[in-house]
């Protein structure tokens, strides 16, 4: 893989996975857009750089992570975390099959972009500020909301976000929260696309993720730099986001949503 390809896709995916806009449909976008051959390395590389994300997640609220005399903790982000493993499970292979449709992708990028804009007046009166104070039944109808995501331009973070205040956490106690279970699931996802999945089933030479990397030395430094670029500009976005949303509330990724997807709509429609 192109180094730096493998850079651009780093920086998109950090920059937007936590942020309510999909990642998964701007690297798509990026990479069309770049004319990339939509190989299955291409595909495995777009999950495995979330572990970057990862880390910057636990490295930005490593006090939390650490925190082992607050177990309640990780049995939130265990039950939680279990809708996404089971049905990702599930769906696996229709999910893949739709990351390669950028006209389908775009569409759901404004739709979504519609639902921000009304989401802070759905949800007027919280009464959560700690994720602390969330029962583990609220943190488990988050993790079903989280699987709305598995739609290829959904957005995890505002899938999860948006659940998170339906069940009556503040924007910020909800978009730490989304954070936090951020790690689980995208550890889980990372992993079995890695070491689980086998990619090219139906091509002449399927591989397991670890064999696409190990294959050639530039796969090797795609992969590394990739995920020390999606750390470091992830960690930029996770402190800013924060103070965005508090600021501004969803409307303006709303409306950004709805104008990057029609532009890429008409994109993808008339000159692809």
């Amino acid at each position: 893989m192109d180094l730096f390809k493998a850079i651009i896709i780093a920086i998109i995916e950090g920059l937007t996975e936590f942020l309510p806009v999909s990642s998964t449909a701007h690297m798509g976008f990026t990479a069309a857009i770049m004319g990339m051959e939509e190989t299955e390395f291409l595909k495995m590389f777009q999950v495995s750089i979330q572990f970057g994300a990862i880390l910057a997640v636990v490295f930005a609220y490593w006090k939390k992570f650490f925190d082992f005399k607050h177990l309640k903790f990780y049995y939130k982000l265990a039950f939680a975390v279990i809708p996404a493993l089971v049905l990702g499970y599930l769906f696996d292979d229709k999910i893949e099959a739709i990351l390669g449709n950028q006209i389908a992708i775009s569409a759901v990028l404004v739709l979504g972009g519609v639902v921000l804009l009304f989401s802070d007046s759905w949800f007027k009166n919280p009464t959560i500020d700690d994720e602390k104070d969330m029962s583990v039944r609220k943190a488990v109808i988050v993790g079903f909301w989280q699987c709305l995501a598995m739609m290829p331009g959904t957005s995890r973070s505002a899938a999860s976000i948006i659940g998170g205040m339906s069940q009556g956490l503040t924007r910020k106690a909800a978009a730490e929260f989304s954070f936090f279970l951020a790690v689980p699931t995208m550890l889980a996802v990372t992993v079995y696309s890695v070491f689980v999945k086998t990619w090219g089933k139906e091509t002449a030479t399927p591989m397991k993720g670890y064999e696409m990397i190990l294959s050639s030395s530039d796969n090797i430094i795609a992969f590394i730099v990739g995920n020390i670029v999606a750390f470091i500009v992830a960690l930029i976005a996770i402190k800013s986001f924060i103070g965005l949303l508090n600021k501004y509330g969803f409307k303006p990724w709303g409306w950004y949503r709805i104008i990057v997807g029609i532009g890429l709509l008409i994109y993808f429609y008339w000159f692809q």
